[in-house]
């Protein structure tokens, strides 16, 4: 079986949105398996005794990617950059429902240097995440959304910077900087500052 390309993959969405059910069963196992590899990354890390599974985060994925019909999709890196999007809501939400039942938990560092995959052992981690990807977008947006692409969508250089309009040279700074802003917010955090 040969990979669909990304132009095949773009059509298939497209025809989805226009209400052809028969486009989403078809592009449903064309983009299983990247879509399961970025949700591998995602858990890799995750605690032994996660209770939320590579195949159960697709399948949650799947549901929220239902009502999402509407989207007006531009191409196959936009559909995995939503895709990264909602991975990082999913294991957010979750992390913080887990927290809220554990009363408590501090953050942790997050180590951002190797691949770019969620480096949790902890649903705290996910959270200091998130939270410090909120505060890095209300300065800069587009570092923010490098870190969510490369992080939780586990796209390239090159799939983030297709996303995003820009240059993988842009990409690369950007995640270069991000990652050093990210690490300083999140360590301040752990060390009680």
């Amino acid at each position: 079986m040969t990979e669909p390309t990304g132009h095949e993959i773009t059509e298939l969405l497209q025809a989805w949105r226009e209400g052809d059910e028969r486009a989403l069963e078809k592009l449903t196992p064309e983009v299983y398996r990247e879509l399961h590899n970025a949700a591998r990354r995602c858990m890799a890390r995750e605690h032994d005794g996660h209770t939320l599974q590579t195949t159960a985060l697709i399948n949650e994925l799947y549901l929220r990617l239902s009502d999402l019909r509407e989207v007006d999709w531009q191409n196959r890196a936009h559909f995995f950059a939503l895709c990264a999007r909602q991975m990082r809501r999913i294991l957010t939400d979750m992390a913080r429902n887990r927290r809220s039942e554990k009363r408590g938990g501090g953050a942790f560092v997050v180590a951002l240097d190797e691949a770019p995959e969620v480096a949790s052992s902890s649903h705290s981690d996910v959270i200091a995440v998130d939270d410090a990807l909120k505060a890095l977008a209300l300065i800069d947006e587009r570092k923010s959304r490098v870190v969510e692409l490369r992080f939780f969508g586990g796209l390239s250089v090159e799939e983030t910077a297709e996303v995003l309009k820009v240059s993988p040279d842009t990409v690369a700074r950007d995640w270069r900087l991000a990652k050093a802003w990210l690490l300083r917010e999140i360590g301040g955090k752990t060390d009680g500052s």
